[in-house]
């Protein structure tokens, strides 16, 4: 963890201090929910007072002096809860969750900021779980500068604890999330002198970026979409998987092996039957799928794996993973879960670390090149690389990045 991030982690466990004795007995309190498509229920879970966000944005402003931005812009508190709702996985219904934080004021019409976090192993660490975690509780508190947020846990998450994640699956990705925005509508629906502006924006990190992307994608394909998309801020997201692995195969190391060990076994779930014997090397192979029980940290699964790429993939795999038809079901499936390519409508930006090794620039660069190839004018589609910064370095200025942008837009600033 970097200086600053602990920094401005400090500050806001002070503040976080504070906020407990601010919220008692507000725990759980339900707003009944009857007559609804999607949405199945709604607890609140805390409220944020506008004095409490007021002092936080001023003390993290000493260290990062970019959310300094933000403080003239607090309107009110929030109100933030855990709402369950309903979709699909693989054609059967599932009951899904997440985190709708809302201004506390009695009347207004606010657009909707949905927020795709990024790569999680621990049932404790969703959004609607982990109420104390600290990119969550910012994100919550941007609602009071005018947004409805949304968080989705995911599948294999919150309500859908009970199922396998299933990582960096394109489909039910994209049907986790727009299915929540629908609950979303539905629940602003139920509130007193609350209202949507229909307007919609998507940000999100890591796989939370890849997530963006997707979402985007689909929503501009899908003319009867019932949400006015503004803008699309996608940050270090693995846009194109087969590109990923090209650059990880090419490494004598990498990392964040979980990340790769999180993808096969997320694709063995989905049906993918190519032996985990003919990709991964033992002893790392027959540990790979009891792994991701939901209960193990991702600097855990790292510590039963190795960094070493000659040791951690078989050689077979380094050398025939793209030419070799034992493989083509892997390489398919990499590319079937890839951003598809499209031609954003909407202004979009990449926010990417120039020094990742997660997921490196080249992926985010290798989409920009590819939006500009198709015709989107720079003027719509930008990349900002944020100049000497990692994967974990990264999170924060590009969500601040991604709300301040999106705040000038809403404002008539851009």
């Amino acid at each position: 963890m970097n200086k600053k991030l602990f920094q401005f982690l400090l500050y806001f466990s002070l503040v976080a201090v504070a906020f407990v004795s601010c919220d008692d007995g507000m725990d759980d309190v339900e707003t009944p929910v009857t007559g609804n498509e999607y949405l199945v229920d709604a607890d609140l879970q805390f409220s944020i007072p506008k004095t409490i966000i007021d002092f936080t944005i001023a003390a993290a402003s000493l260290e990062y002096p970019e959310l300094s931005e933000f403080g003239d812009l607090v309107n009110s508190g929030v109100d933030v809860y855990k709402i369950t709702y309903k979709t699909t996985f693989d054609g059967n219904p599932v009951l899904a969750s997440g985190v709708v934080a809302i201004p506390d004021v009695v009347d207004g019409t606010y657009p909707v900021l949905s927020y795709q976090n990024g790569t999680n192993t621990e049932h404790s660490k969703a959004p609607s779980v982990d109420s104390e975690n600290q990119l969550f509780k910012i994100l919550e508190m941007m609602g009071s500068t005018g947004f409805i947020i949304s968080l989705p846990d995911y599948l294999g998450f919150g309500e859908a604890d009970d199922m396998f994640h299933p990582y960096l699956h394109r489909e039910s990705t994209v049907q986790t999330v727009t299915d929540m925005l629908e609950a979303v509508r539905e629940f602003i629906d139920d509130e007193d002198g609350i209202s949507l502006s229909n307007d919609l924006y998507l940000a999100g990190y890591s796989q939370g970026g890849w997530a963006t992307m997707q979402v985007q994608q689909a929503i501009e394909a899908d003319p009867g979409f019932e949400y006015n998309l503004r803008a699309s801020a996608c940050s270090a997201g693995p846009y194109n998987l087969v590109t990923l692995n090209e650059y990880v195969v090419g490494l004598d190391d990498y990392p964040q092996p979980y990340f790769l060990a999180y993808i096969f076994n997320s694709y063995l779930n989905l049906g993918l039957e190519t032996p985990i014997n003919t990709v991964f090397q033992e002893p790392y192979a027959d540990k790979i799928e009891p792994m991701f029980d939901g209960q193990t940290s991702g600097a855990d699964l790292n510590a039963e794996l190795t960094t070493t790429i000659a040791d951690l993939f078989t050689p077979e795999y380094l050398a025939g993973w793209n030419t070799e038809a034992a493989y083509l079901p892997v390489l398919d499936m990499l590319d079937d879960n890839s951003v598809p390519a499209f031609l954003p409508t909407v202004p979009t930006t990449l926010f990417y670390g120039t020094a990742d090794t997660y997921v490196p620039p080249i992926v985010s660069e290798e989409k920009y090149d590819e939006f500009i190839a198709a015709g989107a004018s720079s003027d719509l589609v930008q990349k900002v690389p944020l100049e000497g910064l990692d994967h974990t370095g990264g999170i924060l200025p590009a969500g601040v990045a991604s709300i301040l942008w999106f705040l000038q837009m809403e404002n008539g600033a851009m």
